[in-house]
C-alpha cells in the first residue's frame, strides 16, 4: 500500500532536492513519491534518485503565453491532437529524442515499463500530435487531484510539443485545474509562461489540489 512507503520530508533537501536513493519504480512507490512533491531522475548506470528541487517550476494553465505566430499555427489546424491514444509511442519517442541529441535519458527501460503501468491503471497519460498519420510530437505526464505533473516532451515537426502543451492547458483549464508541475527550469517553458516558486510554496499548492479527485482513466475524447 502506498501507506507502508516511506520518503523523508523533501523540505530537508538542499536546494538541488535529493530526497532519496534506491528503492523501486512500483506503482505505489511513483503516487506516493508525486504526492509528497518528489519525482524520479536518474541516469542508465546509477540507482534510482528521488528529487524535489528549490526552486520548484510551475505552470498555471490559464497563463500560458501563446504567441501570434502559434495562435496562426493552431488555426490552421495542422495537426490533429489526441489524448491517450498511444501512450507508449509518446514515452520512447520522448527516450529516443534525448539518445539522438547525445544527451543522455533519465527514460530507461524499466522507468518506460513503470510509467506505461501508470498509464494502464489512469494514472499517465499522453498528449499527442499527429500529421498525415504520423505521430510528430507529444508529452507525458502524472495527474492526481488538480494538478499535472509534467515529464518529458518531444518533437519532430515544428511547433508541435508547443501545440500538444496548449491543448493540455485547455483541458486542464475545462477540469480546474490548479498547476502543471514543470519539475525544473528551460527557457522553452518559461517562455510560454511557466514560472518558478519556491519549493515551500509548491508543497502548499500541492496539498492544496490533493484535495480534489483524480480524474483517473482514459482521457481519450
Amino acid at each position: 500500500m502506498i501507506e507502508d512507503i516511506f520518503f523523508p520530508d523533501p523540505n530537508l533537501a538542499d536546494d538541488d532536492g535529493l530526497v532519496a536513493v534506491g528503492g523501486d519504480l512500483s506503482t505505489h512507490r511513483l503516487l506516493k513519491a508525486y504526492e509528497m512533491g518528489i519525482f524520479p531522475w536518474f541516469d542508465e548506470q546509477g540507482p534510482v534518485l528521488w528529487w524535489s528541487p528549490n526552486p520548484r517550476l510551475i505552470l498555471i494553465p490559464s497563463e500560458i503565453k501563446i504567441s501570434r505566430s502559434l495562435k496562426s499555427i493552431i488555426k490552421k489546424r495542422i495537426f490533429e491532437v489526441a489524448f491517450d491514444r498511444d501512450f507508449e509511442a509518446v514515452i520512447k519517442n520522448c527516450a529516443d529524442l534525448r539518445r539522438s541529441n547525445r544527451v543522455g535519458t533519465w527514460i530507461t527501460k524499466d522507468m518506460i515499463d513503470a510509467y506505461c503501468k501508470l498509464h494502464d491503471e489512469g494514472y499517465a497519460h499522453s498528449v499527442e500530435c499527429w500529421f498525415e498519420g504520423q505521430l510528430v510530437g507529444g508529452l507525458y505526464g502524472v495527474s492526481l487531484g488538480r494538478v499535472f505533473f509534467g515529464e518529458s516532451m518531444f518533437c519532430k515537426q515544428s511547433n508541435s510539443s508547443k501545440i500538444a502543451l496548449v491543448s493540455l492547458c485547455e483541458r486542464l483549464i475545462k477540469w480546474n485545474f490548479t498547476m502543471i508541475d514543470c519539475q525544473v527550469v528551460t527557457r522553452h517553458l518559461i517562455s510560454m509562461g511557466a514560472k518558478t516558486v519556491s519549493r515551500e510554496d509548491f508543497l502548499k499548492l500541492l496539498n492544496y489540489t490533493l484535495r480534489f479527485k483524480t480524474i483517473k482513466g482514459n482521457w481519450s475524447e
